[in-house]
């Protein structure tokens, strides 16, 4: 078909899977294509105010609650029942909104179940290899991950090759699997279109990630700043909430893309998660940032330890 209809499904973990998909719905639709955002939670809230026009579903996955210590690997291992139902469920799920939605390509950014034989599946992560606590496990996760890539048709890694990579050995350690292509950074900036702000902030700080771990880092950032007297802009990655001050810090849910990349450009300051969306912005824009890796998650644990200097 000259224009198929895509859905696109990223996964609601923060709102990092969203973002990075921005770059390839306006491609999608400056081909001529219609485009079906399949999501849940703040990612399809995020999606749906950046993209009024499209048509959007709600596409429920796993539930993960994390533990609010610094080690997630018993936490995981309680819900790897609930994950694996999760999985058999939306790739269930999916058959139905192909059908009615007449759709023939898929793209699933790192939500496991959404191959389907009958039509195009694509399949995007920075993972081939899913950091763990303990070594020794890795392997196995990554045979895991290796069987779930190989029923795609193609897997589409966010990175580039060479040394200027930023998945290190996430993307680069082992060769990769037969359906997978290097893409490039995938970021929703740079915007052209410039907007003015109305006040210039000294500290720009990035709030993102799972529960609990998302309002303990915003927690730690206001303890941080409430008393400075230099004005802090603190974006709470909770589209939907109010926006608030305490002292000289001002506090928003969310904000355009094209508002962010303008303070991104401007504060001199940035602080944020080390997740790999946030790094690819930030590369993009030729930004520095404070990286706090989300606590019991080894991939950005690894990520701030590959790019702190």
């Amino acid at each position: 078909m000259p224009h198929p209809s895509i859905l696109i499904a990223p996964l609601n973990w923060g709102l990092g899977h969203a973002t990075r998909c921005v770059p390839i719905i306006r491609s999608y639709l400056a081909k001529g294509n219609r485009v079906v955002i399949a999501a849940d939670g703040d990612a399809l809230r995020w999606l749906q105010r950046e993209f009024p026009e499209i048509k959007t579903i709600e596409f429920p996955g796993f539930r993960i609650r994390y533990s609010p210590s610094d080690s997630q690997l018993l936490a995981m291992m309680q819900q790897l029942p609930t994950i694996i139902a999760g999985i058999v469920r939306e790739h269930r799920q999916l058959k139905r909104i192909i059908r009615q939605e007449n759709i023939q390509t898929v793209i699933s950014d790192n939500r496991f179940g959404l191959w389907n034989k009958e039509v195009k599946s694509i399949y995007i992560t920075h993972q081939l290899l899913i950091r763990a606590p303990y070594r020794w496990i890795e392997p196995i996760l990554r045979r895991i991950h290796l069987w779930i890539i190989s029923r795609y048709d193609e897997c589409w890694i966010p990175d580039i090759e060479g040394a200027d990579n930023l998945s290190g050995d996430l993307a680069h350690k082992y060769p990769l699997p037969r359906n997978a292509r290097f893409i490039g950074w995938l970021s929703r900036f740079p915007i052209n279109e410039r907007v003015p702000v109305s006040k210039n902030y000294t500290n720009l700080c990035l709030i993102s990630g799972p529960e609990p771990h998302r309002t303990l880092f915003e927690q730690s950032i206001i303890e941080r700043f409430k008393n400075d007297l230099e004005p802090t802009l603190i974006v709470t990655g909770r589209p939907g909430t109010k926006r608030c001050s305490i002292g000289n810090i001002d506090m928003v849910p969310d904000m355009s893309s094209c508002e962010l990349q303008t303070h991104l450009l401007k504060t001199p300051h940035i602080f944020c998660r080390s997740g790999y969306s946030t790094l690819m912005d930030l590369k993009i824009l030729g930004r520095s940032a404070t990286l706090f890796p989300t606590p019991g998650q080894p991939e950005q644990e690894y990520l701030a330890e590959l790019h702190k200097n």
